[in-house]
C-alpha cells in the first residue's frame, strides 16, 4: 500500500464509512508502516520505540472517530496522515492533511511534563452525624450502620445500602449525602435497589432507607438513575427547584450551576417534570430542557447515547461549541479554563476516551486547525 492509499483508507475509516474488510486491512497494515518522511537522526530516539508510539497514536485517532468543524456536512478528519513522531523531545509534531483544501499544517501537542491525568473513581460520603469519609481511603466491607440500613463499600469500589434487621428504630428517616469532586465519579446503590452514577462535581442527598409513600432524593450536578420499579412508591429527584418523578425508569439529569439549562433525558420508561405548576411528560429518547429562570419546559428528541457517554467512559461531542466542551473538560480533569483572543464560532463533533491524559483530547481538537491550547500547571489557555 502506498502512502497515498494509506491516507485515503485512513480518511474513509476515520469518517465511519469503511467496510469491516477495509478496517481490517488498515489495522493489519499498521505493523508495516515506515517512517520515511525525512532521514532519521539519533536525536529522534530509538526507531523501534518511536515506531510503536506512532502506531498507538494512529489507533487512538481511529477510535476518536472524526472531528467536526462548522456544519454537519463539513468534516476535518483528525490525523488523516501521520508522517513523523519525534518522541525524544519534550513535544511531538503531527503532520496532518486538511481534507477540505489539501494544504498541510502542523499541530503541536504539549510536552509530557505538562500532562494532566484524567479523573477517577472518588467521592466523599457524609454520614448522618456529619462525619465525612473519603471513599478512596475507606476499606471494603461495612462502613457504617445508618438508621435502618447498613452501608458497604464493595470490592469494585461502589457504595451499597442494605437493610439492617437489628436497627433500634426501623422507621427513623436518616439522610446521607455523597459528593464527587471535580475529577471524580462514583456509583452507588440506594436502599430500594436504585442504582445511581454520579458525574464529576455532583452531590446527591438521600435517605438511608425509604419510608412513606414516596422515594425522594436531591441532586446538584449530573447523575444517571436506574430506578428500581415500585408502582406504589414513586421515585422523585429534586433539582434546581424542579421535580422529576418516575415509577421505574432510566434517565439522566444534568444540572450544573455553571450551565444555563437543566437537561433531563429519558432512556427508558416515562418521567414527569414539574416546575412552578408547569409539567411535562417525557417519552424515551426525549430531553426536557429548563432554562435558568424559566418555568416552561422545552422538549426535544436527542441521541441518548451522546448524553450518557460520560457514564460509559467517553466524551461524545455533538455539534458543540468550544465553551461547552471545555466546561466538561474542566470538571473531569479538575482544571481552570481561560480564553485568549477571538475564537471562531465553530462547533465540534466526535468521540474521545475520558480515561486518557488530557493531551490526547486537546491534540485531537487542535487538529481541526481552529483552536489551540497552552497548559500551565492546571490552567489551560484556549486560543485561536
Amino acid at each position: 500500500m502506498t502512502k497515498e492509499q494509506f491516507i485515503a483508507l485512513f480518511e474513509k475509516c476515520a469518517s465511519g464509512h469503511c467496510s469491516p474488510n477495509e478496517l481490517a486491512q488498515l489495522e493489519n497494515y499498521q505493523d508495516d508502516f515506515e517512517l520515511t518522511v525525512k532521514p532519521w537522526s539519533a536525536g529522534m530516539g530509538e526507531t523501534e520505540e518511536v515506531r510503536l508510539q506512532l502506531l498507538e497514536k494512529i489507533r487512538s485517532e481511529i477510535s476518536a472517530e472524526r472531528i467536526q468543524r462548522g456544519s454537519k456536512s463539513r468534516y476535518w478528519l483528525a490525523a488523516a496522515s501521520i508522517l513523523i513522531f519525534l518522541a525524544a523531545s519534550t513535544s511531538f509534531w503531527l503532520y496532518v492533511i486538511d481534507n477540505k483544501t489539501g494544504q498541510h499544517q502542523i499541530a503541536q501537542s504539549k510536552s509530557t511534563q505538562n500532562s494532566i491525568p484524567p479523573g477517577r473513581n472518588r467521592a466523599i460520603l457524609t454520614l448522618a452525624n456529619g462525619k465525612k469519609l473519603d471513599l478512596d481511603d475507606t476499606q471494603t466491607g461495612m462502613i457504617s450502620r445508618e438508621g435502618a440500613s447498613t452501608v458497604r463499600k464493595t470490592a469494585d469500589g461502589k457504595l451499597t445500602y442494605g437493610n439492617s434487621m437489628d436497627a433500634p428504630d426501623q422507621n427513623a428517616v436518616i439522610y446521607n449525602s455523597i459528593e464527587t469532586p471535580r475529577g471524580g465519579q462514583y456509583q452507588l446503590t440506594l436502599a430500594d435497589g436504585t442504582v445511581v452514577w454520579l458525574n464529576a462535581g455532583s452531590t446527591l442527598k438521600y435517605p438511608t432507607a425509604f419510608s412513606g409513600r414516596e422515594r425522594n432524593v436531591e441532586l446538584t450536578g449530573e447523575a444517571y438513575f436506574q430506578v428500581a420499579k415500585n408502582k406504589d412508591r414513586p421515585f422523585s429527584v429534586a433539582v434546581n427547584g424542579m421535580k422529576v418523578e418516575v415509577l421505574g425508569t432510566h434517565f439522566n439529569i444534568m444540572a450544573y450551576e455553571n450551565e444555563n439549562t437543566v437537561q433531563t433525558t429519558l432512556l427508558e420508561g416515562s418521567v414527569k417534570l414539574t416546575k412552578d405548576g408547569h409539567s411535562k411528560m417525557l417519552l424515551p429518547n426525549q430531553q426536557g430542557v429548563l432554562s435558568t429562570g424559566a418555568s416552561n419546559f422545552q422538549v426535544r428528541n436527542v441521541n441518548t447515547e451522546n448524553v450518557v457517554a460520560w457514564k460509559n467512559g467517553f466524551f461524545k461531542f455533538d455539534d458543540e461549541n468550544i465553551e461547552t466542551i471545555m466546561r466538561k473538560v474542566a470538571r473531569w480533569y479538575d482544571v481552570e479554563i481561560v480564553y485568549k483572543g477571538n475564537l471562531k464560532r465553530q462547533n465540534f463533533g466526535g468521540t474521545v476516551p475520558m480515561f486518557k491524559d488530557i493531551s490526547q483530547l486537546l491534540t485531537t481538537l487542535e487538529l481541526t486547525g481552529t483552536v489551540h491550547f497552552k497548559i500551565d500547571g492546571r490552567r489551560i489557555t484556549v486560543m485561536p
